[in-house]
């Protein structure tokens, strides 16, 4: 029987709302289901055919460590997503690559250590958020006469050796949401919206990620075209998993992030979604 492993941490055992009906549905195609958290140096990786990335959200923490461990695992079983992938897409700046190859991308400006932390557009509504970082821990929205209280965020980031990312707040996500497409083995599954996470004046949340308003969409034309497209861009072949954030704008809409590490699923917003995932595991792991 083939192991596979579901990678998580601690801290997010409770909070991981696929894991019921991702494990039931693994377990439904014949794999010998475990879970153990990545930061655990008593697992034996090595005992798993396969480890799949799910609730690893503490890995900004240290990504150097984190990046030390998904090789290690990489080099004694099969990681998924695979390690360049993940390498690629824990950082940001992965968004200047998907908006040179022609994917609409909200504006996104970098700010290194030793970089001036005022080095930034004079946006009237904007974001401050660190280049590596997930479930807007340490992102807050900022107005124009907030820019000094931006700037010391930016300092704060930048100080700590941490890269900082500005994007303008497009204020139609308040309205219309983010809208989140899912993509397994390179095929559109299932979307959802998403509520406006950050509200101006309100601090960065100091939860393992902020809570989140969740319910079922489907895609208007427009967003299911610009996802397929951010999907056939990428240089790496069908994944397992793909999660493609999108926020609507006056010109259609724009890549926010391109998930493939360790998204969220919504498995339970759209029935079939966890067997979709299971049998495009199966396919890739049994195959043998």
């Amino acid at each position: 029987m083939t192991s596979l492993c579901l990678a998580t941490v601690a801290a997010a055992r409770a909070l991981d709302d696929d894991h019921p009906s991702l494990e039931a549905a693994l377990r439904d195609v014949g794999f010998d289901v475990h879970r153990a958290d990545w930061d655990d140096a008593t697992v034996d990786w090595s005992a798993f055919d396969a480890v799949l990335l799910r609730s690893t959200w503490n890995y900004f923490d240290d990504l150097p460590r984190f990046l030390d461990w998904c090789a290690h695992v990489a080099a004694t079983s099969t990681l998924l997503n695979p390690l360049e992938v993940v390498c690629w897409n824990t950082d940001k700046h992965y968004l200047g690559d998907l908006a040179a190859r022609g994917i609409p991308t909200v504006e996104s400006h970098f700010i290194e250590p030793g970089d001036a932390p005022d080095a930034f557009p004079d946006f009237g509504e904007f974001v401050v958020k660190p280049a590596v970082g997930a479930g807007s821990r340490d992102a807050q929205r900022y107005l124009r006469a907030q820019r000094a209280d931006a700037i010391a965020h930016v300092q704060r980031l930048i100080a700590d050796q941490r890269s900082a990312l500005i994007q303008p707040y497009l204020r139609e996500v308040d309205t219309h949401g983010e809208t989140a497409l899912l993509f397994f083995d390179g095929v559109y599954s299932h979307a959802i919206r998403k509520g406006a996470l950050l509200r101006r004046d309100e601090g960065p949340t100091q939860q393992l990620f902020a809570p989140e308003q969740i319910s079922a969409r489907e895609p208007d034309p427009a967003e299911l075209a610009l996802a397929q497209q951010v999907i056939a861009a990428l240089p790496f072949g069908p994944l397992t998993y793909a999660r493609v954030d999108l926020l609507p704008s006056r010109d259609g809409p724009q890549l926010l992030e391109l998930e493939l590490t360790e998204p969220s699923l919504f498995l339970d917003t759209t029935p079939g979604s966890a067997q979709r995932l299971a049998t495009v595991l199966a396919a890739r792991l049994m195959s043998d």
